[in-house]
């Protein structure tokens, strides 16, 4: 049993990444594949899949390198608010990830979304991660 279904979805990304794994699997909720949508809407990994075959279903994620210097897209992913302490701003005080360079992700009443869009609709909520 997970006691933090972000927090292992967040870890099984960043492992992936530091194995340099192309792909990732991970099991699927509601909330995790409206997190999925953010990251992929912002560039920060190369593709998505839902797979519902199974009670749970599975979220496939094609990770995103540069073919270069195969770096990574996503530097870093940090959990904000966790189970045990509950992180929420208002809409005048959302965060600003590495000065707008990264992003924050936000559950909110109008659904899950990233700082600055939650800027632009005036609306705050629960501070999910940090992405860069």
């Amino acid at each position: 049993m997970i006691t933090d279904p972000i927090a292992d979805y967040l870890t099984r990304i960043r492992n992936a990444v530091k194995a340099r794994h192309r792909i990732v699997d991970i099991p699927a909720s509601n909330l995790k594949k409206e997190l999925t949508k953010v990251l992929y809407d912002k560039g920060y990994i190369q593709n998505y899949k839902f797979e519902d075959n199974e009670v749970q279903g599975n979220i496939k994620i094609a990770l995103k390198y540069d073919p270069s210097t195969k770096q990574s897209a996503i530097l870093s992913l940090e959990r904000i608010s966790k189970p045990g302490l509950r992180k929420y701003a208002s809409a005048s005080e959302l965060p600003r990830v590495l000065n707008g360079l990264g992003i924050a992700i936000l559950s909110t009443s109008h659904g899950v979304m990233t700082d600055k869009e939650a800027r632009a609709a005036h609306v705050g909520g629960e501070v999910l991660c940090y992405v860069y």
